[in-house]
C-alpha cells in the first residue's frame, strides 16, 4: 500500500498589492524610531532580498475558512472522490479567522470544523482538526495524514493549508511587505499505485529558537495600539534555516532509498528567495555537487509568503503546468521542505 495525493487544488486571491502599495507606509524600527531611509530605497533593497515584486490578499467579506474551502472544493474535484468519503480534514493555519478589521482572532470551532460545514459532509466520522506548527504545517499534516492511512485509521484525508496573514501584519513593520494570503488543498489516499509518500523527517528547536517568530506590539509605538501582530528577528530565522533545512533534507533523501541526482523537483516554502536559494546551493554542496538549473520552482515573485499556503500551491501550480519552465510528471521524485515558527523544520521525499 502506498500513500499518495490523488487531487490537488489552491485558492489565489484576486486581489494583487504591487510594491508601490507600501510607497506612502511610515515605516519605524522595533524601537519606535523612524527607519531612517525612504520607502523607494527600502522597497528597492526588499525586493533584491526577498524576490517579491507583488503579493495576494483576499477579499474583505472572506476570512481564511473561506480560502481553505475553495481549495478543499478544488483537491477533492480533482481527486474525483465523494467528499463524504473523507475520514479526516486536517487544516494547518497559524491564525484563525481573522474579520477584516477585527483585533481578535476566532478560532473556536477550529477552521477544520468549520471548512467541513462549508463543505456540507454529513458523515460524522469525518473528523477535523487544525494544525498549529508554523509555515511547515502543511507538511507536517500531509506526513500525519500518511501515518494515519499506513495505520489502518483512515483510507482518505484533505490536507489544507490556509493563511491569512494581511491580516495580523504590522503596517509600519518593513517585514509586512513579505507577508500574503492564499490557500492550497490536497486529498491524500491509500493506493496500489506505485510512488507517493517515501521519507519524512521533523524536527522541532525550542530551546533558544522559539521566539524567532513571535506576536508583538506595532513598531509604531508612539500609537496606541492594543492589536498584536507577527513579527520576527529575520536574520537569526535566516542563519537557522541555512544550518538546519538542508541537513534535515538530507536526512529524509537518504531515508528514502533515492540519490541525490533522482530528484527532478524540490517545492520548498516560499519564504525569501534569497534564503531558498542558499538553502538548495548549501544542501546540493553536501553531496559535492551544484544545485541544478530549474530545480526550484518559485512563485514568491507573484505571490508573496503565504505560509502554510505556499508549497500545496506551488505544487498545484506545477503538476497543472501553470508555472512556466517547470513541470513534472508520474515516476519523478522531489522534495517538499519548509521551515517556520517553532522553530520548526520539515521535509518529505515524494515520488509522483
Amino acid at each position: 500500500m502506498k500513500v499518495k495525493i490523488t487531487g490537488i487544488g489552491s485558492y489565489i486571491p484576486s486581489e494583487i498589492a504591487k510594491n508601490e502599495h507600501f510607497g506612502n507606509h511610515h515605516f519605524y524600527n522595533e524601537d519606535g524610531t523612524r527607519f531612517g531611509q525612504e520607502n523607494e530605497t527600502i522597497i528597492e533593497k526588499f525586493k533584491a532580498i526577498t524576490g517579491i515584486a507583488e503579493r495576494r490578499y483576499l477579499p474583505k467579506s472572506l476570512n481564511t475558512s473561506d480560502i481553505a474551502t475553495f481549495a478543499a472544493e478544488n483537491a477533492i474535484n480533482s481527486a474525483g472522490i465523494k467528499k463524504e468519503e473523507l475520514d479526516y480534514i486536517i487544516v494547518a493555519h497559524n491564525y484563525g479567522d481573522v474579520k477584516y478589521g477585527a483585533v481578535q482572532s476566532d478560532t473556536v470551532p477550529s477552521i477544520a470544523t468549520r471548512v467541513k460545514h462549508n463543505l456540507k459532509i454529513q458523515n460524522p466520522t469525518c473528523v477535523g482538526y487544525d494544525m498549529l506548527f508554523g509555515c511547515p504545517g502543511w507538511i507536517e499534516s500531509m506526513i500525519q495524514a500518511n501515518a494515519f492511512i499506513k495505520a489502518g485509521i483512515a483510507k482518505k484525508c484533505l490536507v489544507i493549508g490556509a493563511e491569512a496573514l494581511s491580516r495580523v501584519v504590522d503596517p509600519h513593520d518593513r517585514d509586512s511587505m513579505i507577508y500574503s494570503d492564499g490557500a492550497g488543498a490536497a486529498v491524500v489516499e491509500a493506493t496500489e499505485d506505485t510512488g507517493g509518500i517515501l521519507s519524512h523527517f521533523s524536527a522541532t528547536y525550542a530551546f533558544d529558537e522559539a521566539h524567532f517568530i513571535y506576536f508583538g506590539e506595532s513598531n509604531n509605538l508612539a500609537k496606541k495600539d492594543n492589536r498584536r501582530y507577527i513579527k520576527m528577528y529575520g536574520r537569526k530565522i535566516y542563519e537557522f534555516a541555512l544550518s538546519h533545512v538542508p541537513d534535515a533534507m538530507k536526512i529524509c533523501l537518504e531515508k528514502s532509498g533515492h540519490g541525490i541526482d533522482e530528484v527532478k523537483k524540490i517545492f520548498i516554502h516560499q519564504a525569501n528567495e534569497k534564503m531558498d536559494e542558499a538553502i538548495v546551493n548549501r544542501f546540493y554542496k553536501l553531496y559535492d555537487k551544484a544545485a541544478p538549473e530549474k530545480i526550484m520552482p518559485m512563485s514568491i515573485n507573484k505571490l508573496g509568503n503565504s505560509s502554510v499556503a505556499t508549497v500545496p500551491t506551488l505544487y498545484d501550480l506545477v503538476l497543472n503546468g501553470e508555472l512556466e519552465g517547470h513541470s513534472i510528471k508520474k515516476g519523478d521524485v522531489v522534495i517538499f521542505a519548509s521551515v517556520g515558527a517553532g522553530m520548526n523544520i520539515n521535509a518529505i521525499v515524494y515520488k509522483v
